[in-house]
């Protein structure tokens, strides 16, 4: 096997979009256009995954083509937002029980703590038992890269942060089992679902406005790149952590996910037709403002997103 490489999609010094091999650890990119031609995409390559990898892995060993900096290239969205987004709630075992606690006491729960606490355990045990996973939709508009400012548009106030582990497609399909649903997966990619949460719920409409909520431009800040799944040996091994000011707010395992890759690939399959390049996002773990006395974002907040061995996402906070 090859030293670990990554794949994306950066902008030079001319702004010019171009597919990008990022070797070396993090420390350089080599344009791809010179081995896969001008008009050349990291969607392109997506879609023809099998045939693609191993022209990368040569192309790791012995680049060819232009080398730059990683300092002096921009990161881009690492696949061209085009594709569909679709994103895993509520899917790991701490995050529900902070959700539960929160929201009990938030809607005026004056039950003890032992009694409160004990409930949010029960309701996060209830969610492995549950028989499918629960996804939304995002939309590719929303999406920046990862030096990309975050704009904090109104209406609402209560900006919230979401680091996941974003699952890159490579072969599409319908109805795919789980025990194959590996074979779909090009790699992964670190992405932040910022969340505004007091527009989540429209008052006197009983439903959820994830529209409002989740997809307003440079919501899904994703990247910096591609890390192929043959670097990846177990994702449940990956470490989530996102500092705001320097300040860690997340820093979990993926091993506390309740569902798993596998299972979120089958189900989504079963209700849309996976594509390459399609995104699908795993759920956020544990340490969302509400956990940390409703310390919603402002501008001039700092985000710093890492994944193990997935690069670093470095994104600052503006206003409208």
């Amino acid at each position: 096997m090859s030293d670990p490489f990554g794949l994306g999609t950066f902008a030079g010094g001319d702004g010019d979009p171009f597919p990008g091999l990022v070797l070396g650890g993090g420390e350089r990119v080599l344009d791809l256009r010179a081995a896969f031609g001008d008009d050349a995409t990291t969607l392109a390559l997506l879609r023809d995954w099998d045939g693609t990898l191993p022209r990368l892995r040569a192309l790791a060993a012995e680049p060819a083509g232009p080398v730059a900096p990683y300092a002096d290239v921009r990161p881009l969205p690492p696949v061209a937002p085009s594709g569909q987004i679709l994103c895993a709630g509520a899917n790991y075992f701490k995050h529900v029980r902070q959700i539960a606690y929160t929201f009990m006491r938030q809607g005026g729960d004056e039950r003890p703590e032992s009694a409160v606490r004990a409930e949010a355990e029960d309701i996060s045990a209830r969610r492995a038992t549950s028989e499918e996973p629960y996804m939304f939709a995002g939309l590719p508009s929303a999406l920046s890269g990862a030096t990309d400012d975050v704009v904090l548009r109104g209406p609402g106030v209560q900006h919230d942060w979401e680091l996941e582990l974003a699952v890159v497609v490579s072969r599409g399909g319908q109805d795919i089992p789980e025990e194959d649903a590996m074979e779909h997966v090009a790699g992964y990619a670190i992405s932040n679902d910022i969340s505004t949460r007091d527009v989540m719920q429209r008052p006197g409409f009983p439903m959820t406005d994830f529209l409002m909520t989740k997809n307003r431009p440079t919501f899904f800040p994703t990247g910096p790149y591609i890390v192929p799944r043959e670097f990846v040996p177990d994702y449940r091994a990956l470490r989530i952590e996102l500092k705001l000011n320097g300040k860690a707010m997340q820093d979990e395992g993926v091993d506390d996910i309740i569902y798993g890759v596998e299972r979120l690939i089958a189900y989504a399959s079963t209700v849309v037709t996976l594509a390459a390049g399609d995104l699908i996002l795993t759920g956020s773990p544990a340490g969302n403002a509400g956990h940390h006395d409703n310390r919603w974002l402002v501008a001039g907040d700092v985000m710093e997103g890492s994944i193990t061995g997935l690069g670093t996402q470095r994104n600052r906070c503006v206003a409208a």
